[in-house]
């Protein structure tokens, strides 16, 4: 079983996205160990890139102070990797795919194995050409996660099918960023999903309140925010943590 699993065995999941080495690596630790304390079942940790098309402005700009800070993918795997000493609760990478083809491809994801990862978001990698990844993942057992857009419509069925970890349903169009309204009929997608997998899925993309929180989780099985806690990074800085374990507090005890 995917250790992914775990993070919905207890009610709805609570992904939390947070930019490793956003304002430093120091401080994206002791976020994570916030949220997790306070909650958050699964961590969504973004390795920055400097071109992050589905990316919106919040997620960008931490991308580049993350960037400009020094990070490295190396460091962040030495993160990772000394952070897994005492957080248990499944991660997940979300980059992109050139930065995997530029590390190598076997190299990056047998040490996502060795620092336990436990699955892989790229979300410029299209569903028809997982293949240059897939055998790679299989091999070293960490989960590739399949994304579902509001434009998938005929391709639900086929995505589902061959779904790993949990699916990351896509609520809107555009670039992440958080919305006032969600528009999509998402509860016609999920319900497409679960003909086809009995992988979990969580909802993505512009969920910031725990009003939307509580709604996008009577829908699926859990929600993924991203950019509401990057601004308590951008807000903060090195005293974000704090600010961010009151938060996914409100948003986990809303989901409830």
């Amino acid at each position: 079983m995917s250790n992914i699993r775990k993070a919905f065995e207890n009610g709805k999941a609570f992904i939390a996205f947070i930019t490793c080495g956003d304002p430093d690596l120091e401080t994206t630790a002791a976020a994570i160990r916030a949220a997790v304390e306070n909650g958050a079942d699964l961590i969504e940790l973004g390795i920055p890139f400097s071109d992050p098309t589905a990316e919106g402005p919040v997620i960008q700009g931490a991308n580049i102070r993350a960037l400009n800070g020094g990070v490295t993918t190396d460091k962040i795997f030495a993160f990772v990797k000394e952070l897994r000493r005492n957080v248990k609760v499944p991660m997940v990478f979300m980059t992109y795919a050139n930065v995997v083809f530029s590390y190598g491809a076997e190299k990056f994801i047998s040490t996502c194995r060795d620092i336990e990862i436990d699955g892989l978001i790229l979300p410029d990698l299209p569903f028809e050409e997982k293949e240059e990844f897939i055998s790679l993942c299989h091999k070293y057992g960490v989960d590739l996660v399949s994304l579902i857009a509001p434009t998938s419509e005929n391709r639900i069925a086929m995505i589902a099918k061959e779904a790993e970890g949990f699916l990351y349903i896509v609520s809107s169009l555009g670039v992440t960023g958080t919305r006032s309204e969600i528009k999509t009929d998402l509860t016609s997608v999920v319900k497409a999903v679960r003909e086809n997998t009995d992988v979990p899925c969580a909802i993505g993309f512009g969920i910031s309140t725990p009003e939307q929180a509580g709604r996008m989780a009577g829908i699926s099985d859990g929600v993924i925010v991203g950019s509401a806690i990057i601004k308590l990074f951008e807000k903060y800085g090195k005293d974000a943590p704090e600010h961010i374990g009151e938060y996914v507090k409100s948003m986990k005890d809303a989901m409830r």
